[in-house]
């Protein structure tokens, strides 16, 4: 039986809201926003930060608005002077050991801390000349910084890596001396961090960012012996406007191409010609190892946290992996072979960079196997979030820019390379060639929907050619960890499964923009932006990697066919364990 709706009144307004429901979530029906600065629906939700302070009549003081229930005839008041002096207050203590250093700060302009401070006038110097302890910044690991000094202790980092089940870091030492380390103030490096960037998109200051690479950029945009070459991933095209204040969802596409050239880079190429290619390499190995005997079930490798992730969690799987470079990586090799060839340009004077949507590429970059003229496939990965600074920085107008298109041919795809930025989209796009590549026969439609959505883990049959198909998509280390328990315990009966590092797949990926706690908990930001790419998809002309003109002329140039001995040597690579600590 249904619980039946709870009546209170907030600030003298009727408010109805479902059982279970706490005093923020009740706020919100009537647009009041109550501020937090540690919570995360169903993450963090541990009434820390004591920011959401709400006074409820009848109760004890104050009490914490994010985690207290919801009860019949309760009556809350949300800005109250009390309410008012106990958030302020708060505000002044977590300043008076915060590094101030406000506008050299990357979250300058975006950073929840400084937005309460303002709301609230937080202005008193005396809070600012007591005690203080200076950290040492943690740059050793490939993809981001840690600045202790920017931390205001909300565990928000702790529990999106606990969510992630990696767990490597946490709060150390108690009192005055917390801070948030790893175990033993390890280094980041030497822990088994997976560089999924989820600690940075959850942090509401500068305490962590990623490892900022847009000045060698530009030096090599500035250098004129350098051919300089972009490349954007599906995703970036629906996430980049919001760096704008755009909608969620927006396709910026034309605009972020019109960006780029204004900003300098001799081409401007789309990362999805290279998931296209990565699916006719995929889908073709899938087969062999169906037809061969091969190790099943096969698992993508597109997502390098999640390649991390198994070398250092799951070393005694490894072979399940798919040998097929990311679309990052396969464009960046292209590129240095194929197109350098066409151009008559030698590589070393080529410089490669990958705009992505996680932090993890900046480690995939840099990885051994990944570089098929001889040299780094890709020389840079920026995140979504380094370029809307540099486009910022450049004095360019976003918003009023013209559409643009893509240089030719390293900009031309297909559909089923767009949805690769959401859960299940590289599952969706190689069972499109795989399955008309077993039947020889035209899909009706290429649409396999039981495997989009934004669920942990989806599961679907599919019969093929005599055979049925048994297929898994999982996004978030913590679903990989169940499917990959089941492999290792003999109990998975799949064939192919897709794995993405990040909760939602690339649309929620660790470099997207930064979008405040209030966004986050209330807005589905994984659905909004898979859904335009979807929509994308829909619109394209040609849907299947196997039918892009572009890609029939690299196999027809250069690369013979999928498979071959060459496209193993440019477009695939291998894996290592790596030791497990924490």
């Amino acid at each position: 039986m249904a619980e039946k709706n709870i009546h209170l009144k907030i600030n003298g307004m009727e408010v109805e809201a479902p059982a279970g429901s706490t005093i923020l979530e009740a706020a919100r029906i009537i647009g009041i926003e109550i501020p937090t600065l540690c919570y995360l629906k169903e993450i963090n939700e541990i009434g820390a930060c004591r920011i959401c302070m709400v006074e409820v009549k009848g109760a004890r003081g104050l009490v914490t608005a994010c985690v207290f229930p919801v009860a019949e005839g309760m009556e809350v008041f949300t800005n109250t002077e009390k309410v008012r002096k106990s958030r302020k207050g708060t505000l002044e203590l977590i300043l008076s050991t915060h590094d101030k250093n406000c506008l050299s700060c990357v979250r300058s302009g975006n950073c929840e801390l400084q937005k309460l401070c303002k709301e609230f006038g937080v202005d008193d110097p005396d809070y600012y000349a007591g005690e203080n302890i200076r950290y040492a910044f943690d740059d050793s690991a490939a993809h981001m910084v840690r600045d202790n000094n920017k931390c205001i202790l909300c565990r928000r980092c702790v529990a999106a890596c606990d969510s992630q089940c990696i767990s490597v870091i946490g709060a150390n030492a108690r009192g005055f001396d917390t801070h948030i380390s790893s175990p033993f103030d390890k280094d980041l490096a030497d822990v088994s961090c997976i560089s999924c960037g989820q600690c940075i998109v959850n942090c509401p200051t500068g305490a962590i960012v990623e490892k900022d690479e847009s000045a060698a950029v530009f030096a090599a945009i500035n250098d004129p012996k350098k051919f300089v070459v972009v490349h954007t991933a599906p995703s970036i095209r629906v996430t980049l406007g919001e760096a704008f204040g755009m909608k969620i969802g927006t396709n910026v596409q034309g605009k972020m191409v019109a960006a780029l050239r204004r900003l300098g880079f001799d081409k401007v190429f789309d990362t999805d010609f290279g998931a296209d290619l990565t699916i006719m390499e995929e889908a073709h190995e899938f087969l062999e190892r169906v037809k061969n005997g091969g190790t099943l079930p096969m698992i993508t490798s597109c997502s390098p946290g999640w390649v991390k992730y198994c070398e250092h969690y799951y070393p005694d799987l490894i072979a399940h992996l798919s040998s097929c470079k990311s679309p990052q990586q396969m464009q960046g090799a292209v590129i240095k072979t194929w197109y350098a060839k066409k151009l008559g340009i030698d590589p070393k004077h080529i410089f490669v960079v990958g705009i992505m949507p996680c932090t993890a590429k900046k480690f995939e970059n840099k990885r051994d196997d990944q570089s098929a003229s001889g040299l780094p496939d890709v020389d840079i990965s920026l995140t979504t979030r380094e370029l809307a600074r540099m486009i910022e920085s450049a004095g360019i107008y976003f918003r009023d820019l013209p559409d643009e298109a893509y240089d030719n041919p390293l900009g031309d795809a297909t559909g089923a390379a767009v949805i690769f930025g959401a859960t299940g989209g590289v599952m969706e796009a190689a069972l499109r060639t795989a399955v008309e590549t077993l039947t020889g026969e035209q899909l009706a439609s290429p649409d396999f929907t039981e495997v989009r959505g934004t669920a942990g883990i989806k599961e679907a049959t599919y019969h093929v050619a005599g055979m049925d198909v048994k297929v898994a998509v999982a996004s978030g280390t913590k679903n990989a960890r169940v499917l990959m328990d089941k492999i290792r315990a003999g109990e998975a009966d799949y064939h192919f499964i897709e794995i993405m590092g990040c909760p939602g797949g690339c649309v929620n990926g660790g470099g997207q923009p930064i979008q405040h706690a209030v966004v986050r908990n209330f807005h589905d930001l994984r659905s909004m932006r898979a859904a335009t790419l979807y929509e994308a998809d829909k619109n394209l002309p040609l849907r299947k990697s196997h039918e892009s003109p572009a890609i029939k002329m690299i196999y027809e140039e250069f690369l013979g066919e999928p498979g071959s001995h060459l496209a193993h040597e440019v477009l695939h690579t291998s894996y290592a364990a790596r030791p497990k600590y924490r």
